[in-house]
């Protein structure tokens, strides 16, 4: 696929050298010590911008340098439970811009490469800190997985059907209450480091970020404009104007026709003239204008609705697969989804107008070779 409108996508005619220096954070060196899910993940956004990150994993890992969330790396096997190579990494710390680690609380202390030993090495480091509940508290020293970090925070209760709460995907906890909320505190940390000239560590939980995910609805419900129980609000599903439906061919549609002028589209366009669907926001009928509404989204088939109402102020998408996304349209024309060896990804985000993007080529590396060029 061609990324037509996307600036933020790899030149391949561009020289590496050139690639390496684009972005908004080109000039940054962020050390990451492998893991799984959030923290690869941030540090894919964060070599997308243009920083220089360097994976420390672990010896015959043979990482896959083709992986989507390890794009843009430069790798580095060795053996932390070797003293040298853990002076190695220090050495490299010394001239690193921040730290990217995502064990349970006290690993890196007892490796030897706890933050009083790193900042006492390079006092501007930024020591991001990745885990699922946090460096303190009862629950520190537990495992757990994102359904159990969004579990704790009201997420995952008020997603779902009435009958039980679903996971969504690991979306809420990994990926927008961990690795985003990361990569905000590590960006904030090299800001204020860049005046003060001193790092601290960034204590990033999911928990904690899927709880501030779900500011909006903790001020809703202090309003009385959210009840509890699923399928009751009009975000969860609850509403007839704002939810999933199927199609006579068995796909799916979306609306979320809210506010008044955009629902008033649907009904026109649904041929919604009963009487009934003038009760828009009264909660007791939103069941039965549910149901009139399924039946009339089975009367056609997803390609007849959205001829019908993709594009309008209606608030509508098709419900696509992730073989179909890259096709659609829309996405297709903003280069939303790349191709890299054989592989459909998603290209780097957000996009930036001066200094876009790219996905850079992984690549193993020596960490002695490293450290001799970041300290030139």
């Amino acid at each position: 696929m061609t990324a037509h409108g996307n600036n933020n996508v790899l030149d391949k005619s561009a020289p590496q050298s050139q690639l390496r220096s684009s972005g908004p954070l080109a000039g940054f060196r962020i050390v990451e010590f492998a893991g799984i899910g959030p923290g690869p993940f941030a540090c894919m956004m964060l070599a997308d911008m243009g920083a220089e990150v360097i994976t420390l994993d672990r010896v015959g890992a043979r990482k896959n340098l083709k992986s989507v969330a390890g794009r843009g790396r430069k790798v580095v096997e060795l053996d932390l439970k070797d003293k040298a190579a853990v002076a190695q990494v220090l050495d490299l710390l010394g001239y690193a811009d921040a730290l990217i680690e995502g064990f349970r609380p006290g690993v890196m202390e007892r490796l030897g490469l706890g933050p009083d030993v790193v900042l006492a090495k390079n006092p501007k480091l930024v020591y991001g800190r990745m885990t699922g509940w946090g460096q303190e508290g009862p629950l520190a020293q537990a495992a757990g997985h994102d359904i159990n970090y969004i579990s704790v925070t009201g997420a995952l209760a008020a997603i779902g059907t009435k009958e039980k709460p679903v996971p969504p995907l690991n979306l809420v906890g990994d990926f927008g209450g961990g690795a985003l909320y990361l990569v905000v505190g590590v960006l904030a940390a090299l800001l204020e480091a860049s005046k003060s000239g001193k790092g601290q560590v960034v204590d990033a939980a999911m928990c904690d970020g899927a709880a501030s995910l779900m500011s909006m609805f903790f001020d809703m419900a202090a309003a009385g404009r959210w009840v509890e129980g699923r399928e009751s609000n009009f975000l969860d599903g609850g509403a007839h104007f704002y939810g999933i439906y199927q199609c006579a061919c068995g796909n799916f549609v979306s609306i979320g026709s809210i506010e008044p002028q955009f629902y008033a589209l649907l009904r026109k366009h649904a041929g919604l003239s009963e009487a009934c669907f003038d009760a828009q926001m009264d909660r007791k009928a939103w069941p039965e204008l549910k149901r009139k509404l399924v039946e009339t989204f089975r009367s056609k088939s997803r390609d007849e609705w959205c001829k019908i109402m993709e594009g309008t102020d209606i608030c509508f998408a098709p419900v696509l697969t992730m073989a179909e996304a890259p096709n659609h349209p829309h996405m297709a024309a903003r280069g939303i989804f790349v191709e890299r060896h054989g592989v459909t990804q998603p290209a780097p985000a957000p996009r930036f107008s001066r200094t876009p993007s790219a996905i850079r080529e992984a690549e193993t590396a020596d960490i002695g070779e490293l450290t001799k060029q970041w300290m030139g």
